[in-house]
């Protein structure tokens, strides 16, 4: 019992919710029963006076009338139900001489001695309620009925009172948890459109529909989230900055790399010389994949028309075929399926681009490379495929991070491919899977990207 307790105190503490639910539940609870006694117990008051008062106007009707109260002994005979219901009216003292009993019709053994006015009084083990008055004749009379019946009609009026507070207070509690919850749904609706954003995307949360003492903690982490876009701001722009500043000496560094390879020299000084061209060259590599992640990272603007994704892969095809061609690398599109997705032409490109490039790099000479697209339930879904070694299934999280590569390729690159291609991705709201191309052997790798359509285009 402590334990629940316990529980429910810790959920209070936790629920603003909960706390004013069960706040209000309980003040309403309160309310209704100190109400519903209240009038509970006003009612059957009124009932017993309404009934006091039927037995005065009984008692005056016989007064003014000059009725003689009925010879006590004489035999009645009750119908079922009248027995409990009836008025008894019989002169005072008479009930001395009655032989019957009351429930045979005979007086009530009354005192002569009562005086005037309301009594309660038990006679023959029940309880009557009795006036008693002396009419303008000098006659004493009393009047009479059974409490027993009265308190049972007092009763049903007065619960018949209580009966809305009974179905109401139920109902009540229903629309206040109702109202509260409803209250509550615009702090859920942005828990909810926070916790779903991508990680660039920064922009001011509305305000404008949300409550006033909600509004605040809105105002500040809009302000919250400014910061950290400035921050990443003037973190992707070092990088840019900074890969763009060094692109020029290392262009002169090639350049004069090349001009010193025209001269006379030993064939260990060549090799060394290879060796620092191909330094230069992947340095060069790199400074680019930065700025493409620079670019990739920074918020594009809305795309105006649909691309489509063959004119994409004949681009990139135009770009990298001369480093296919030098690997012999069998490299095309299969199929003549089209697609149109709703993204910037650049952020596509340089997706398909870096994929192929990794394709082409890590594919052994005379190997092979496809590239595809096909349409399923809304998604245009582009396949590149090759017969390269593949990525085991305990490093496919870890190849997009950025400068992370696989160890033992022995091929030169950046890490930063994989790494460009997921931040595209996930701004453009695509899915990225990677997979053996073979299953069965184990080899070759398959990125599969999943890109929304914008509307499928006739076969070329």
């Amino acid at each position: 019992m402590d334990g629940l307790k316990n529980s429910l105190g810790r959920r209070l503490n936790e629920s603003v919710q909960l706390k004013l639910s069960f706040t209000l539940s309980l003040a309403i609870l309160a309310l209704a029963i100190v109400a519903g006694a209240f009038s509970f117990l006003s009612a059957l008051g009124e009932a017993h006076e309404l009934q006091d008062d039927v037995l005065r106007q009984v008692a005056h009707l016989v007064d003014r009338q000059h009725l003689l109260p009925a010879e006590p002994g004489a035999a009645t005979e009750f119908k079922q139900g009248d027995e409990d219901a009836r008025v008894i009216v019989q002169g005072l003292g008479d009930g001395a001489t009655s032989r019957l009993s009351v429930d045979e019709g005979g007086a009530l053994p009354l005192p002569a001695t009562l005086p005037d006015g309301l009594h309660t009084l038990e006679v023959g083990g029940e309880t009557f309620r009795v006036l008693v008055k002396t009419t303008r004749a000098g006659e004493r009379i009393a009047v009479a009925q059974e409490s027993g019946f009265r308190n049972e009609i007092a009763r049903d009026g007065a619960l018949r009172t209580v009966m809305p507070f009974l179905i109401l207070v139920p109902i009540l509690l229903l629309i206040v948890a109702d109202l509260v919850r409803k209250m509550f749904r615009p702090i859920a609706a942005l828990s909810r459109e926070i916790d779903q954003r991508a990680e660039q995307d920064l922009h001011p949360i509305e305000d404008r529909h949300l409550p006033a003492e909600v509004r605040p903690f809105a105002v500040a982490i809009n302000r919250l989230l400014a910061r950290v876009g400035q921050a990443m701001e003037s973190q992707r722009r070092f990088v840019a900055d900074a890969a763009h500043e060094l692109r020029s000496p290392l262009t002169a560094l090639s350049l004069q790399a090349e001009r010193l390879a025209d001269a006379e020299m030993s064939a260990a000084a060549r090799d060394r010389l290879a060796v620092l061209r191909q330094g230069i060259e992947r340095g060069r590599n790199l400074l680019d994949q930065l700025l493409t992640l620079a670019r990739a990272q920074a918020v594009a603007a809305s795309p105006t028309s649909p691309v489509s994704v063959q004119h994409v892969f004949r681009r990139v095809l135009e770009d990298l075929l001369p480093l296919a061609e030098a690997k012999h690398i069998d490299i095309g599109v299969e199929g003549t399926q089209d697609a149109r997705v709703w993204v910037s032409e650049l952020d596509l490109t340089a997706v398909v681009k870096n994929l192929v490039d990794n394709a082409i790099r890590y594919t052994p000479a005379g190997g092979r490379a496809d590239l595809s697209v096909s349409v399923a339930q809304g998604h245009a879904v582009l396949r590149i495929q090759d017969s390269g070694p593949g990525i085991p299934a305990q490093e496919r999280d870890r190849v997009f991070d950025p400068f992370y590569r696989t160890l033992g390729n022995g091929q030169l690159g950046s890490g930063l491919g994989l790494s460009i291609v997921r931040t595209i991705a996930d701004r453009i709201g695509a899915e990225i899977r990677l997979d053996f191309a073979d299953e069965a052997k184990q080899a070759g790798l398959c990125v599969t990207l999943r890109i929304p359509l914008a509307g499928p285009l006739p076969p070329a």
